[in-house]
């Protein structure tokens, strides 16, 4: 049975001069920490033992980015920059001595080594060569193939060559220039597949600069003969007219040697240069000279093919293509 002592003066004076002392007892006493208990409540660190102070934390960078707030239109002018970059620049319009060109280009010959590419520029808008060019140059474009002209060009099936012009063999450079309205011009040079230069010619609009040329009249309006020189040899195209500005003959040198075809014409004042008979020559001027040269076509009066090497040959038979003519 619990017994309850009653309270008095004197033990009311014992008990607060010993609870103050117990209460010292216990804060001095060692605390024995069990590594499976959970504290109560965590433990807070002193001010004076963190690392990081309010100061540092507020002038200290943030690691993370922020985001700009942009207005509507500074969104829409970064948008419109970021197109413009995106753009692909316009293609320059090829233009040459002032005329609008086009890039064209063809192959001949088998594959391999020997193939030929010729890559050069024609004209958009079409213009007729001049006629007393000693030579004019076209692409047909349905036959995949360069011509040399000798009568007026088709407006609607020729391009008139105009600009520069490459030839290579076997991807080697063997021949380069300029065209101008289909004649030649500036500086045309020949190479062979080693690099090695052969020939230099520099043009004036189809007349070779070291040519000597000829005029029916004192006013030199009307050509007569074109014979074409460099360094003191023949080189070249060459041409000749009659009086009544017709073409008679037309050729080239290579080397101070004929070379290639060359036409004769029939020369009639009505009739533009109509072809009468056509030589061939060696094809190149590094080769031996050729002193007779093989026939390979004859035209008759009327423009018909009588005579062609190896083909055919109707030269004793009557000209029966005009109606009424004799058979």
């Amino acid at each position: 049975m619990l017994r309850i002592l009653p309270v008095t003066p004197m033990r009311l004076l014992r008990y607060s001069v010993l609870l103050p002392a117990l209460l010292l007892l216990g804060a001095c006493s060692k605390k024995t920490v069990s590594f499976n208990s959970r504290p109560d409540a965590p433990v807070a660190l002193a001010v004076g033992d963190t690392l990081t102070t309010a100061a540092d934390t507020t002038a200290a960078p943030s690691l993370e980015a922020k985001r700009a707030v942009l207005t509507k239109d500074q969104e829409k002018a970064a948008k419109e920059k970021e197109k413009l970059a995106q753009r692909k620049p316009k293609k320059k319009k090829n233009i040459f001595l002032g005329e609008r060109i086009k890039k064209g280009y063809v192959k001949s010959g088998p594959k391999g080594k020997n193939q030929i590419v010729e890559i050069f520029y024609y004209l958009r808008t079409f213009q007729q060569p001049n006629p007393f060019a000693p030579a004019r140059y076209y692409f047909n474009p349905r036959k995949r193939k360069i011509f040399k002209a000798n009568t007026e060009l088709n407006a609607g099936t020729d391009k008139v060559l105009h600009g520069p012009y490459k030839k290579l063999q076997g991807g080697k450079v063997i021949e380069t220039g300029y065209f101008a309205v289909g004649t030649r011009h500036l500086r045309w040079e020949k190479l062979n597949r080693d690099n090695t230069l052969l020939t230099k010619t520099h043009y004036e609009m189809g007349f070779p600069r070291d040519a000597n040329v000829t005029y029916y009249d004192a006013g030199q309006k009307q050509v007569k003969e074109v014979v074409p020189y460099y360094n003191g040899k023949l080189e070249g195209d060459y041409v000749r007219y009659n009086e009544n500005g017709q073409l008679e003959w037309a050729g080239q040198f290579e080397n101070g040697k004929r070379v290639g075809n060359w036409d004769r014409y029939w020369g009639f004042r009505n009739s533009r240069n109509r072809l009468r008979y056509q030589y061939q020559y060696a094809e190149s001027g590094y080769e031996p000279e050729v002193t007779e040269p093989v026939l390979v076509k004859e035209y008759n009066r009327n423009g018909v093919l009588i005579y062609e090497k190896d083909k055919l040959d109707n030269r004793d038979k009557p000209d029966t293509a005009r109606p009424g003519s004799r058979r």
